[in-house]
Formats: C-alpha cells, sequence, structure tokens
C-alpha cells in the first residue's frame, strides 16, 4: 500500500482507500438513519445520516472509473462538501438553533465556480488546496457550534471541540505546504499527498461520528440528570439536588473564607387556598412562587423546593446581601399573588434566614437555624423576614431539627419531592396542613 514517490515519504494506495472510506461513510449513514428512526424527536440525527450518505456516495464517483459513470469531476468534491455542511447545521439542529441552508450549500458552490476556472479547472494542486480550505472551514464553524453548548460534561465538550480543530489543522496542512514547499506542488499533491488527504477524510468520517455519539450520550444523561433532580411542577431543583448543591457551594465559600446565607420559605395559609380555590390554584401558585423567586435571585444562588409549600435558597453572602434578596421575593410574591387567574387568592410568603460566618458551614445545622427564624416569622404574623442569631448556639429544638434533616438525607428521603419531615421531628409546626 505504500510506495516511494518523487523523493516524498509515502504514497498511499488510493482505490483501496476510497473504497473503506466510502464503506466506513455509508455504513455510518446507514447507522444514524435507523437511529433517527428510533427516536423521530432527535432530527439532527437525519442530517448527519443523510451527509453521510451524501458523503459516502461522493467518494463512490471519486473512485468509480469514468466509463462506468460518466459524471463530471468537480460533482463528487462537491458533495462532499454539502455533506459537510449538513454536519455543521446537523450540530446547529441539535443544539436547538435554525439551520442555515444556504451556508451549508456555500463550500459546494464556491468549489463548482472556481473548477470553472482556469487556475483550479488545470492544477489538481490547486483544487487540493482549495478543498482543504473549504472543509477545514466547516470544520472551525462545527467546533464554533459545540462551543457556544454549555450543556454537556467538560470532557465530551473538550473532545468534541478538539476533534474538529485538530482535523482542520490537518486540511490545512496543504496549504501550508503549498506555500512553504514549492518544489513538492507537482508530483506531492498528485501522487502521496493526495492519498494522506483521502485517509484524513476517512479519519474525518470517523472522528465526526464519535462527536456525534458524544452529542447523543451527553444528551441523554442531561434528560435523566435533569428528571432525577428537578421538581416536575415548579421546574426548580428537588430537595436531594438542592442539599447537594448547597453542599458544594457550601465548600467553595468555605475555600475563599466567605459566608453562606441560608433562606427558608414557606407559602402562607397554603391549605386555606387549597380549600377554597382547588389544587390546581394552589399548584398555580406553587408555579407563580418558584417563578418570582427564580427572577430575583442572582445566578450564583441555589433555590430548590423541598417539600409541598416549603422551599429553600442558599446565597454566597453575608446576612444583609440574603435579607434584600429575600424582600424583593417577599414584596414581589405578595403583590403578584393578590389575584390569580381571576381569584382573589391573596398569598403570601414567611422567611427565615440564618448565615455561618463561619466558613466551614454545616448545611443541616444552617437549615436548622433558619427553620427555626422561618418559625418565629410564621409566629409573629406571617409575611414577614426573620433571623436566626448568629451568636447564639443552635437550641436543643433546632439540633434536633438538624438531626432530623440529616437522618432525612442520609435515608434516601431527601430524593422525594413532595415528602415531608416527620412530623415528631418538627417540633415547630403544630401541623403542616394548618400552615
Amino acid at each position: 500500500m505504500f510506495a516511494q514517490s518523487a523523493g516524498f515519504s509515502t504514497a498511499l494506495d488510493i482505490p483501496t482507500l476510497l473504497f473503506v472510506a466510502t464503506a466506513i461513510a455509508v455504513l455510518l449513514g446507514l447507522f444514524l438513519i435507523f437511529a433517527w428512526l428510533q427516536e423521530r424527536s432527535m432530527r439532527a440525527l437525519a442530517w448527519w445520516g443523510t451527509a453521510y450518505l451524501i458523503g459516502g456516495s461522493s467518494m463512490a464517483l471519486w473512485s468509480a472509473p469514468a466509463s462506468l459513470l460518466p459524471v463530471p469531476a468537480e460533482i463528487p468534491g462537491a458533495l462532499i462538501f454539502v455533506a459537510c455542511g449538513m454536519i455543521w447545521n446537523g450540530v446547529r439542529l441539535f443544539h436547538g438553533r435554525r439551520i442555515l441552508p444556504l451556508a451549508a450549500l456555500a463550500g459546494a458552490i464556491l468549489w463548482l465556480i472556481a473548477c470553472q476556472m482556469p487556475l483550479f479547472a488545470d492544477q489538481e494542486s490547486s483544487r487540493i488546496v482549495l478543498g482543504a480550505i473549504i472543509a477545514s472551514v466547516y470544520a472551525f464553524f462545527t467546533a464554533c457550534e459545540l462551543w457556544r453548548e454549555r450543556r454537556k460534561s467538560f470532557y465530551s465538550r473538550s473532545a468534541a471541540i478538539v476533534v474538529p480543530l485538530l482535523h482542520a489543522a490537518i486540511f490545512l496542512m496543504p496549504f501550508v505546504l503549498q506555500a512553504f514547499s514549492p518544489q513538492a506542488r507537482g508530483s506531492m499533491f498528485a501522487g502521496g499527498w493526495f492519498g494522506l488527504f483521502v485517509l484524513e477524510t476517512m479519519l474525518y468520517t470517523v472522528g465526526t461520528a464519535f462527536i456525534v455519539l458524544l452529542l447523543v450520550k451527553d444528551y441523554h444523561v442531561h434528560v435523566l440528570k435533569n428528571a432525577a433532580s428537578t421538581d416536575h411542577l415548579t421546574g426548580l431543583i428537588n430537595r436531594r439536588a438542592f442539599l447537594d448543591g448547597a453542599k458544594s457551594l457550601c465548600a467553595h465559600q468555605a475555600r475563599r473564607q466567605q459566608p453562606v446565607t441560608v433562606l427558608m420559605f414557606d407559602l402562607d395559609h397554603f391549605k386555606s387556598i387549597n380549600d377554597r380555590f382547588g389544587h390546581a390554584a394552589g399548584d398555580d401558585v406553587l408555579r407563580l412562587f418558584a417563578n418570582i423567586a427564580r427572577a430575583n435571585m442572582r445566578a450564583s444562588d441555589l433555590i430548590g423546593r423541598i417539600g409541598g409549600e416549603e422551599f429553600a435558597a442558599i446565597v454566597p453572602g453575608a446576612l444583609e446581601l440574603a435579607e434584600k434578596i429575600a424582600e424583593r421575593i417577599r414584596v414581589n410574591f405578595e403583590a403578584a399573588a393578590i389575584q390569580l387567574a381571576g381569584r382573589p387568592i391573596g398569598g403570601s410568603v414567611s422567611i427565615g434566614m440564618a448565615c455561618s460566618p463561619d466558613p466551614v458551614a454545616d448545611i443541616h445545622a444552617l437549615l436548622a437555624r433558619a427553620d427555626a427564624a422561618l418559625y418565629r416569622a410564621k409566629k409573629n404574623g406571617r409575611n414577614r423576614i426573620c433571623a436566626a442569631d448568629e451568636m447564639s448556639p443552635p437550641s436543643s429544638a433546632e439540633r434536633l431539627i438538624a438531626a432530623a434533616r440529616a437522618g432525612n438525607a442520609a435515608h434516601g428521603l431527601a430524593g422525594d419531592v413532595g415528602a415531608r419531615p416527620p412530623r415528631t421531628a418538627v417540633l415547630h409546626r403544630n401541623s403542616w396542613s394548618a400552615t
């Protein structure tokens, strides 16, 4: 398969490479089309599969004898660039962005126009350089689309970005050699380097399929992770995800020697709202509060629904900052819940806060102190904010609440969105339904 040619290192067996590349492209295309038929909602799979089939067809035309298939020489190259454009647009479609059909065809159009010019029509090396530039531009655009995406894990995102950039760099090698090795313009491009270019095209096909598999894998992981950590009613994270995120945030703040503040929210007279207007209205109130809380918190803050009408948030910062955030939420929710869907809801929220001046924060102890402050807010008339005393040690009731919360998390109750702590563990509640 390898031979010496004109002092250049290797000349590859072009027909063999084209046959192997064609077989790989067609098989991968059929595989992706079959995957799309199994999951019709993922239209990007159809784009990718069609792109591979078009690419395989172009290589088959490229390698077929002219007597068998009298196709103009520039058509196979144009089909390859159509395939590259479809792969790029498939990545856009996969990430929810609109497709750009004209941009997908731009490379093929440029190729067809250039092949009519004397510079490219008469010189094989010039056509290879042009083709390398077009392919590398599409590979670069694909890497840019992947860079814009932030839903994937770091390792998958890195691999998905590095692979197209690496192929783009290899595709540009003919251009570099053309510029810096004038003596190699003749036999190298017509012989050995052309074979290497075909080999790189085959590797690019396999590498792109690898990216596709990474994208699909990360998509399913993302869907499953969201399903496991999100409260379906409000769209906020659930109790387990909140506790996990809060622990990570506390550890981050501890490394920076900065405090954290925990907020506990409880919707006032929520059972009365359900009794007067029905559970559908109660669900609307829960969603309304979740939307208002999200809109009035920063990206660095964490909020979740931990059960029933009870929510919790953790703010990286001191008590004064958290109090401003809590007051915004309280005021805006009270204003928005006066009427909801024509019903006089008159909703409000009570809030308890606890700050840890010590950067090594125990999230369960903080939640217990915030819970005790929330009890005082409800006892003192509701629709208000109360803060736990930072200097006083936890009371016996707070220690029991912290132990109950830690026990619930350890036994898996944290993952139950609708679960409430056992009534015997929450000493400051006469009845959950009474609030």
